[in-house]
């Protein structure tokens, strides 16, 4: 596995919230993160960057599952406060919202979290003894 920041003079610091909501590598920010929807790609085609270190684990799941949570929950108490509709009309409008919202967000967030991970070199936890 490569070391993350190895070539560091060769490459200007990227800024992780740009490159990472792109879905492009971390390291020079032109080449795709991603082969599939969630997929990553064995290396940067532009660089050359091992991605065997982008492991993001739950984390944009948990970030969605707030976010669009608070979103969907709100929204759905404002409705029904304010027009007190029959529960088909709730299920109509928040269970499709909820998918849109939380799909749309998952890749990004996941490019945002390899990226973050990339910044600050971050590695699997051990414990030494």
């Amino acid at each position: 596995m490569s070391e993350p920041t190895a070539d560091r003079a060769l490459y200007p610091p990227q800024d992780p919230l740009r490159v990472g909501l792109a879905g492009r590598c971390p390291r020079c920010g032109q080449g795709r993160l991603f082969k599939g929807y969630l997929a990553t790609r064995p290396s940067c085609s532009n660089c050359g960057l091992d991605f065997d270190f982008a492991d993001s684990g739950d984390g944009p799941a948990v970030f969605i599952i707030m976010i669009v949570g608070f979103v969907v929950v709100g929204l759905a108490l404002a409705v029904e406060m304010s027009i007190r509709p029959p529960i088909w009309v709730h299920m109509m409008l928040w269970l499709p919202l909820t998918l849109i919202l939380g799909l749309g967000m998952l890749r990004p967030l996941k490019g945002l979290m390899i990226a973050q991970q990339y910044r600050h070199s971050a590695k699997e936890g051990r414990v030494d003894e």
